[in-house]
């Protein structure tokens, strides 16, 4: 038993003394260099995560906590590529040959990835939504032709609508094409006001613009004073006048509907006349 251990101590001293330095001192500058490259990487993942809070949200807490969750995801994929990277180098300067192990990695790997595409997808499309702020939590979108409503939750896999119903939607990120923000910044309410031809037409335009900017003093979510457009359509008995509203996002629709509330007493007190469909009767 004392000669295989001393038989082993010579074997250790002896590669000590030939490679054995010159192993371990590659081995070290490798650890050397992961740690730096983790601590360059979780700086410039902290300074992408504030220069997006800041550029894309400024103090907005909701953008801020996304913000921060992109620089996590960045800076956690990076370091399993840098832990992969040092595992495969130290078993390269113990003579591992490590080609078939890569080999085994990428098969599995493809495996996994083609049984999983739409989960990546949807990962993939979850990560450039974050990324680009298409929309967020609390957003009005319609996404495609099926699904309109107010955005309750995001992850990386899916978004989750709730309707005017009630009703909620769950669609996988992959899915989300073809996106409408109806609450981006600022919306505008369009309210048409069908007008009869006895009715004196700059008479009512004035009467709309009057509505519309008392409309602005008393309601805090329109942002201007309603633009009288002019007149859109014409049929035999009437014209159809265009209104439009500047207003804060999501508010259009509340804001429409008070605008054609005031319109309706404002009528009714100025006796403006509403058309009304004509027959003709021909009697033979």
């Amino acid at each position: 038993m004392g000669i295989v251990l001393e038989a082993r101590i010579d074997k250790l001293f002896a590669w000590l003394s030939a490679a054995g330095w010159q192993k371990l001192g590659k081995l070290m500058a490798v650890v050397i260099t992961c740690v730096v490259i983790l601590w360059a990487l979780r700086l410039v993942s902290k300074a992408v995560a504030r220069s997006m809070a800041s550029g894309i949200g400024g103090g907005d807490p909701e953008t801020q906590r996304r913000a921060r969750t992109l620089g996590a995801v960045i800076a956690n994929f990076a370091r399993v590529l840098v832990i992969t990277f040092f595992i495969l180098e130290t078993l390269q300067e113990f003579n591992v040959n490590v080609g078939p192990l890569v080999a085994g990695v990428g098969i599995v790997g493809a495996a996994i990835g083609f049984g999983a595409q739409n989960l990546v997808k949807d990962v993939i499309g979850g990560f450039f939504l974050l990324v680009e702020n298409q929309y967020g939590v609390g957003d009005i979108i319609s996404v495609g032709d099926k699904h309109v409503g107010t955005v309750e939750r995001m992850t990386f896999r899916m978004t989750m609508l709730r309707d005017v119903e009630g009703r909620a939607h769950f669609i996988p990120n992959g899915n989300v094409n073809d996106v409408i923000v109806m609450s981006k910044n600022f919306a505008k309410a369009l309210v048409d006001v069908e007008i009869s031809h006895e009715e004196d037409m700059d008479r009512i335009m004035d009467l709309l613009r009057q509505v519309g900017a008392e409309m602005s003093s008393a309601v805090e979510s329109v942002l201007e004073p309603t633009e009288v457009l002019g007149v859109e359509t014409m049929t035999p008995v009437s014209c159809t006048v265009r209104t439009v509203t500047k207003c804060a996002p999501g508010q259009q629709w509340a804001v429409a509907r008070e605008y054609r509330r005031r319109i309706l007493a404002r009528f009714k007190l100025e006796n403006v006349n509403h058309p009304v469909p004509q027959r003709r009767i021909i009697t033979i």
